[in-house]
């Protein structure tokens, strides 16, 4: 049976938006913050009895929101028999505990049903040590003097507790122990990745990692680009596990894209620290596509919100490597849809798109594209025809733009990355010429066979 759930997002005074715990939220209407507290709680299938924004214009220590609200939140979780109530914002155990005992039901605050969410989405064995370990992370922040039960004094030999150690004592070395067993299974997935990653570098094939806020459309355009079939649905938190595929550029260049978990404001410092062995693929891509939900009212403060995420990890706003990406344009009136094409065509680094449909997909290419091979060069060399590793290694991994065949070499025009020249001449001995040293050595072929001629007609002449 579906549990029951009262929603509330305390509107709390502008002097308490950063939230103990959390990032900095940018400023949001309360009725957008209102929804996605609502798609919070639907993602993990709560059945939303009610909703509301409170408004707080002085926080009380003790409980949070004031003393008639919760006075009639309790009467209201009575009647609707909701056995849950999810306060979006941080709340203190403390507060938790009061709440709680005020209310006669489970209390949750946004840091714990987030971490509900992301222990119900993990599947892969990574996914699960970085919920745990964030999880355990929480719970042991929330160990203070709020519960009688950790006040117990008990004896014991070993393990079981040194003289006089309280039972709060016990259970914070407890989750220690359990936390340094995590970060060392964590620490060995870090140090698999960083051996994977080493092994692509050895292969041409660049990273193009996909970011964003939560349910702005990454999978959907994962799928679209890539053509399979990862779980895409008009949820929260859909999906949480990185996924990897390759795929072909316009050029015939192939990469590798990867798609992240979604970012959400004031996102759990624990999540964020727990995650950063799989926020590194983002550090280390080649480029970076930022989708957005361009059709959300406030789609601007998502924007700030992964930024401010994405600076935490060292990167910058105004990275070479960021595509803004104006996802989900087919939700948009066709006025609002052609001022964003408008927009985006007037910028390099922007491309309006519907991953649902496909439309704009082919600019975004070219931009991905162009940004991968902005440091190709175009050299020439001539390939024995008998050579059709050496051949085919020119066409799969660089853009062949020119070729002529004689009886027995190839020459051949191509455009490559300068760590794929090095690899190409390494692994087949041949040597590129530079475009105008090319030009160069035709020009003195046609001026010395234009001397030559110049001789035979004075010769002749004479």
């Amino acid at each position: 049976m579906t549990e029951k759930i009262i929603v509330l997002h305390p509107d709390l005074p502008l002097t308490a938006r950063t939230e103990e715990g959390g990032m900095r939220s940018h400023v949001r209407s309360p009725s957008v913050a209102l929804e996605e507290a609502i798609g919070l709680a639907r993602a993990i299938d709560l059945d939303v009895v009610h909703a509301e924004v409170v408004a707080v214009k002085q926080i009380k220590p003790a409980t949070l929101i004031g003393t008639g609200v919760v006075e009639r939140i309790a009467e209201m979780a009575k009647d609707l028999e909701a056995g849950l109530v999810y306060v979006d914002a941080t709340v203190t155990p403390v507060q938790q505990r009061n709440l709680e005992k005020e209310l006669n039901c489970k209390v949750i605050d946004r840091t714990g049903l987030i971490l509900e969410i992301f222990g119900a989405r993990a599947r892969t064995k990574e996914g699960r040590l970085q919920v745990d370990l964030a999880a355990l992370s929480y719970q042991r922040s929330r160990l203070v003097k709020a519960w009688s039960h950790l006040e117990r004094q008990r004896g014991g030999l070993g393990k079981t507790g040194g003289p006089g150690e309280t039972q709060k004592e016990l259970d914070r070395r407890m989750l220690d122990d359990k936390i340094k067993r995590l970060k060392v299974d964590l620490e060995t997935v870090k140090q698999n990745r960083r051996l994977q990653r080493q092994s692509r570098k050895k292969e041409p094939y660049p990273i193009v990692a996909l970011v964003g806020y939560t349910n702005a459309g990454k999978s959907t355009l994962f799928n679209r680009i890539t053509g399979a079939e990862v779980f895409a649905k008009d949820l929260l938190f859909a999906t949480l596990d990185t996924t990897m595929r390759g795929f072909e550029l316009p050029s015939g260049k192939k990469a590798i894209l990867s798609d992240t978990v979604g970012f959400i404001s004031d996102l759990p410092t624990h999540l964020v620290a727990a995650f950063r062995a799989t926020l590194e693929e983002v550090q280390e891509a080649a480029v970076i596509l930022h989708i957005r939900d361009i059709s959300q009212e406030n789609t601007d403060s998502e924007k700030e919100d992964v930024i401010s995420i994405l600076r935490d990890l060292g990167i910058a706003a105004d990275d070479p490597r960021m595509i803004e990406v104006l996802n989900k344009i087919d939700n948009l009136d066709d006025e609002e849809r052609a001022y964003a094409v408008k927009r985006s065509d007037k910028h390099d680094n922007t491309a309006a798109v519907s991953a649902l449909t496909g439309a704009g997909m082919a600019r975004l290419l070219s931009l991905v594209d162009a940004r991968l091979g902005k440091d190709r060069q175009t050299l020439y060399a001539d390939i024995p025809l008998t050579d059709g590793k050496a051949l085919s290694w020119l066409y799969d991994r660089g853009e062949v733009t020119e070729r002529r065949d004689d009886e027995t070499n190839a020459a051949v025009a191509v455009r490559l990355e300068p760590e794929d020249i090095a690899r190409f001449t390494g692994k087949f001995g041949y040597a590129f010429r530079a475009a105008k040293k090319a030009k160069k050595v035709k020009a003195a072929k046609t001026a010395k066979k234009q001397t030559s001629s110049t001789k035979k007609k004075k010769g002749t002449a004479a």
